[in-house]
């Protein structure tokens, strides 16, 4: 019987993830597979529960919902900050992407949305808030931990 992916492996996985229109957002092809630990945090949730019982070779589409993709897009996460305190060496373009400070000493990815005479907005919703992803996977390895039991 073939080994199938559970909580706690390390999987190598080749995705290719698009939006519900067709649109391709990402992709491992022409790179190494992805490789994480199951349940560990490390992708979205609905990534984590699509490779579940997976075997090696398997290939299949999930389809996860914006609950368990990047969450529902922020109206908070819109900020617009004074054009006069944006760096004299960056000229502000729709659509420029930047990296901004929170305040606790993280960066925070933003994207300038618009542009006005007095003020610079700024998204912080990460790019694919507010989609529902689409994912065509193939396991490629399973890495099972060893169990080292003391006496």
């Amino acid at each position: 019987m073939a080994q199938e992916v559970k909580v706690g492996d390390t999987v190598k996985v080749h995705y290719h993830g698009r939006l519900t229109d067709g649109t391709t957002f990402d992709s491992s092809e022409g790179r190494s597979p992805l490789e994480f630990e199951v349940g560990g945090g490390m992708v979205i949730k609905g990534f984590d529960d699509g490779v579940l019982g997976m075997t090696v070779g398997q290939k299949k589409t999930i389809e996860i919902p914006v609950e368990d993709a990047y969450g529902p897009r922020d109206p908070q996460a819109i900020i617009e900050f004074p054009i006069d305190r944006f760096p004299p060496n960056i000229k502000p373009e729709v659509g420029m992407q930047l990296a901004m400070n929170n305040g606790a000493g993280q960066q925070m990815p933003v994207t300038i949305v618009e542009v006005r005479p007095d003020a610079v907005v700024l998204d912080a919703n990460h790019q694919l808030a507010g989609e529902d992803l689409i994912f065509d996977l193939e396991l490629v390895e399973i890495n099972t931990p060893s169990r080292i039991i003391m006496p």
